[in-house]
């Protein structure tokens, strides 16, 4: 396996079946015990890594569904709205509200989802991640 391969598949988890962009989003999770720099980090560090190897990859026109490195970024991002402790609940909210927006592609994430390139494979997830960030956002201070 390429470098750039090892690196867009999130070391193999991008071949796993079925779902991989679902598993790509899952393994991210437990960076959420960390606290949510750590997620924001997280989540620029995937997003330069992924524009690396997304662009060098033979498939970059596409977003093949073995890339997952763009789903980690947008989940972590996802992740970094939460407040330190928010509990297990408001993790898998993040997941599940994040998974919706990447799946269904609302309004900006399908905008972003249209551009090409690597920008494009890694644009749509980040827009999906942030939308989730903001509604959870927006709920944790009605609560």
């Amino acid at each position: 396996m390429t470098p750039s391969k090892f690196v867009a598949t999130m070391a193999g988890v991008g071949l796993l079946r079925p779902a991989p962009g679902t598993w790509g989003s899952a393994v991210v999770l437990p960076v959420v015990l960390l606290g949510p720099g750590w997620c924001l980090l997280g989540a620029a560090l995937l997003t330069a890594l992924g524009l690396w190897a997304v662009a060098r990859l033979p498939e970059r026109k596409a977003d093949p569904g073995w890339v997952v490195v763009d789903e980690g970024a947008g989940q972590l991002l996802a992740l970094a709205a939460l407040a330190p402790g928010a509990g297990w609940p408001w993790v898998l909210a993040a997941f599940l509200l994040f998974r919706l927006f990447d799946i269904t592609k609302p309004g900006p994430v399908g905008w972003a989802d249209r551009q090409k390139g690597a920008v494009g494979v890694m644009l749509d997830d980040l827009v999906a991640g942030a939308l989730a960030a903001g509604l959870l956002g927006v709920a944790w201070a009605l609560l």
